[in-house]
């Protein structure tokens, strides 16, 4: 009987799912009591290939692939889910590798009780060779972008808010159902929101660790974030009390410069405001930055932390922004 499904949601991923299932097919769980299911966005760039291949090559590794018409990644993990058999669900991405003993770590944690959905630590890593593709890996971890997200640079194990790539028994899905399709992003946050408000935990150990792939370039990453600020007020109408400091900063920060640069068109003295806003902004990512270079021996950071956490900043919260007046156009509309 198969015990473990990892679950994968993908599309256009054949530069990393080699990687992927590389890592999975090494797992220190038996590979008999463990399956991959992929659901695919229809790829286009020659991923289903690359699993065929790696199918032939490892024919002990169980895998399958199913459709994912609506190319999104709710509607990919339940129709992954859907296809699955284990017991226990395991739920990563394309781009990410986790380490060979992430399975069992999941389970042990899972068996033990210490959560209803269990994950771990993102260490992030560049898609890229560039100095920008090195410097938006490194401040995606920064606790200047990315505030108290503790999986993202936790040292020991406690509850959370929520794990990026959770672990969960099958049974749990009977209580709080499956991933929201009505969200395009923020649906692991969703999840997890259900969870806690069901009474349940969301258990983080440092221990259970995968590689994560960061974005290879600043319109990728400006694309993401503004993606990830649209959903997130999707989410937070559903879910208020979920709200964090570091998610209401973005959309604060955006708001006083758009009112700032509005209003000292009408009054002068505004622009020495705004002025001071960016200077202080900007100077604390500076400073960021040359501590970064500095511990990391890497001159790159100096120029590429101050550029691209305010592109994260900036784009998170225009998204989140423009979310709030499109849910007001439409209620007035």
């Amino acid at each position: 009987m198969t015990k473990v499904s990892i679950i994968v949601p993908c599309y256009n991923e054949q530069a990393t799912i080699r990687l992927l299932l590389d890592a999975v097919r090494r797992q220190t769980f038996p590979l008999a009591e463990m399956e991959v299911v992929i659901a695919d966005g229809m790829s286009t760039d020659g991923t289903r290939e690359a699993i065929a291949a790696f199918q032939r090559d490892f024919p002990d590794l169980v895998l399958r692939v199913v459709d994912n018409p609506l190319r999104t990644i709710p509607s990919g993990l339940n129709r992954a889910i859907e296809a699955s058999r284990g017991s226990i669900l395991i739920r990563l991405d394309a781009h990410s590798k986790p380490y060979p003993d992430y399975v069992e770590r999941c389970v042990q944690a899972l068996e033990e009780g210490r959560g209803d959905n269990v994950g771990g630590v993102w260490e992030i890593q560049p898609a890229a060779g560039t100095w920008i593709a090195k410097s938006i890996a490194a401040a995606a971890s920064h606790p200047l972008a990315v505030g108290d997200a503790l999986y993202r640079h936790a040292r020991h194990a406690a509850v959370v808010d929520t794990v990026p790539f959770g672990s969960f028994k099958r049974e749990l899905l009977e209580r709080i159902g499956g991933f929201d399709e009505t969200l395009l992003t923020n649906e692991d946050y969703e999840f997890n929101a259900r969870i806690r408000k069901a009474g349940g935990r969301i258990w983080l150990d440092p221990s259970i660790r995968s590689v994560y792939f960061a974005r290879a370039t600043l319109k990728e990453l400006a694309r993401q974030y503004w993606r990830y600020g649209y959903w997130k007020w999707r989410m937070l109408r559903r879910y208020p009390d979920t709200l964090r400091w570091r998610q209401a900063l973005p959309p604060l920060f955006v708001s006083s410069l758009m009112a700032l640069a509005v209003f000292s068109i009408f009054i002068p003295f505004l622009r020495a405001a705004l002025a001071a806003e960016l200077l202080a902004y900007f100077t604390v990512m500076i400073i960021a930055g040359v501590h970064a270079a500095v511990r990391r021996k890497s001159l790159y950071l100096l120029l590429g932390l101050p550029l691209v956490i305010p592109v994260m900043h900036l784009s998170w919260g225009s998204g989140f922004l423009w979310s709030i007046l499109r849910s007001g156009m439409k209620r007035n509309g």
